[in-house]
């Protein structure tokens, strides 16, 4: 049907551009990983308990409610910054993607293997040891901290078995030392804990903490002829 000139059946259907969709999500990327810039500086600077949702927004000029659908409340978001660290990218990888873990498979001595994860964990720890720290002290007094804290330190540690694994047969180990005791040694020497009162209560350089780590365990994981 026709009125006046205008043939409605002629006018076009409205459709979403896909350049469109693909300019909101850029715009929502940026904007996640404003938040979480903002996010980092305020836990380093402020500590995690006086940083707040609020005052996040108000630094990176959001709305509170963008934060929630972007991230998550306030533990999320610590996981997220964790996560970030560990990738040590814009955005978490999986453990086969990172590099050190494929550098790792490719080395077949278990002293250099060992060697590359000590300058990993270095790295990592430079970048995330504050932020686990500072969720250690919040899941103290805060469930839903404590149940990422918890989430993280039990992913550590199956990780930590993978790793021993990955070094080779049983006899790549010390006599006697089974898969979970190697584990526990490398999840208690890689942690961030130990990291922090190294390098900033003893004042030990990146460099001489990741000489250690790599020594200590050739000393304690390998057999004598390796190490």
């Amino acid at each position: 049907m026709t009125f006046g000139s205008t043939n409605l059946a002629a006018v076009p259907a409205l459709v979403k551009r896909p350049y469109d969709t693909a300019r909101r999500r850029d715009r929502s990327d940026e904007t996640r990983t404003r938040i979480l810039q903002v996010a980092r500086e305020e836990i380093a600077s402020h500590g995690y308990r006086a940083t707040t949702i609020a005052k996040i927004a108000r630094a990176a000029e959001v709305h509170i409610d963008t934060i929630y659908a972007l991230i998550g409340r306030k533990p999320e978001l610590l996981r997220e910054l964790i996560e970030r660290a560990i990738s040590g990218s814009d955005r978490p990888l999986a453990p086969n993607d990172r590099s050190y873990v494929q550098a790792m498979r490719a080395e077949p001595d278990p002293v250099g293997k060992l060697s590359i994860y000590a300058g990993a964990v270095c790295a990592i720890q430079d970048r995330m040891g504050p932020l686990v720290i500072a969720l250690r002290d919040a899941a103290s007094t805060d469930a839903e901290s404590h149940r990422v804290w918890r989430e993280i330190s039990d992913r550590r540690a199956r990780n930590m078995r993978d790793l021993v694994r990955e070094l080779g047969p049983d006899s790549t180990r010390r006599s006697g030392l089974t898969v979970d005791d190697a584990a526990d040694v490398l999840w208690a020497t890689a942690s961030a804990e130990m990291f922090i009162l190294l390098t900033r209560e003893r004042g030990w350089t990146n460099e001489r903490y990741e000489q250690w780590l790599a020594d200590t365990w050739t000393r304690l994981l390998l057999p004598p002829s390796v190490g």
